[in-house]
């Protein structure tokens, strides 16, 4: 007789434990500074089939000189001096730019003290402040946009009548004589 019981027979193996569940990564969130304005969104981009650099000029960057090349500049912070790109300029909302301009196109939505000396495009957001002159072969002005200077476009491509002309056929077309 036997002191103890036999249990082999009626054991079961132990459950497997449950598979944990995925975990998120952890994130990091700054605490929300008063003292700190929230950073503007930025400007939304055209999107063009042919691959350019672009440089980025930080929000909290002031640069002085002189920049010249072949590929885009977004500026978000200040610059001082002539800015002369074949691709695209940028002037972010908060960001200032003083000196003149070339570039394909120039999309403002900071502000530009200074000229517009060649563009293709100018596109004025509703942000956007110049004071100086424009000359581009087309531009679009937000409403609530800002402008102190003169603004000509559409005459570089030698399709339009020279600006003496125009009132003239203008008076034409209305029935009015010169």
């Amino acid at each position: 007789m036997a002191i103890w019981k036999d249990n082999t027979a009626t054991r079961q193996p132990p459950a497997p434990a449950p598979a944990p569940e995925p975990k998120e990564p952890a994130r990091y969130d700054a605490p929300a500074r008063p003292d700190i304005p929230p950073a503007p969104a930025p400007v939304a981009r055209a999107d063009t089939s042919a691959v350019r650099k672009e440089s980025l000029i930080a929000a909290d960057i002031t640069i002085e000189g002189k920049i010249e090349g072949g590929g885009s500049v977004r500026i978000a912070g200040k610059f001082k001096g002539d800015v002369n790109v074949q691709g695209d300029l940028t002037i972010e909302p908060g960001a200032k730019v003083t000196g003149s301009v070339r570039a394909e196109k120039v999309t403002i939505a900071g502000e530009l003290e200074g000229n517009v000396e060649q563009a293709t495009f100018v596109d004025l957001l509703q942000t956007g402040m110049v004071v100086g002159d424009l000359k581009a072969g087309s531009l679009t002005v937000a409403a609530g946009a800002r402008l102190r200077g003169q603004a000509d476009f559409g005459w570089d491509d030698g399709k339009f009548p020279k600006a003496g002309k125009l009132s003239r056929i203008h008076d034409a077309e209305i029935g009015t004589s010169s």
